[in-house]
């Protein structure tokens, strides 16, 4: 899928979590869900950090300033979990 495919209905609403799963409603009224263990920043996130997001990329992304965690709808419904070369290396 590249940027032109995706549809307008896929900028995102509103974000929401649950000790498991990240959820992002979208304007066109469907959610995508996906397990938060695909992304480590948010999984070891306090829940004020979570809550602490952005609407970024024209209203397909999503921006976490806290964590320094991005995501975009259309990474979500791929379901493409962060790849692992971008994660923080831990000493």
């Amino acid at each position: 899928m590249t940027t032109s495919d995706i549809r307008p209905g896929e900028r995102v609403k509103d974000v929401r979590f649950t000790e498991e799963s990240l959820s992002v409603d979208l304007l066109d009224g469907p959610a995508i869900t996906v397990p938060l263990a695909w992304y480590p920043r948010l999984l070891h996130a306090t829940p004020e950090q979570r809550a602490d997001w952005q609407i970024c990329g024209g209203g397909y992304g999503i921006h976490w300033t806290q964590v320094d965690e991005d995501l975009s709808t259309e990474g979500m419904l791929r379901g493409a979990p962060v790849p692992r070369r971008s994660l923080p290396v831990q000493a």
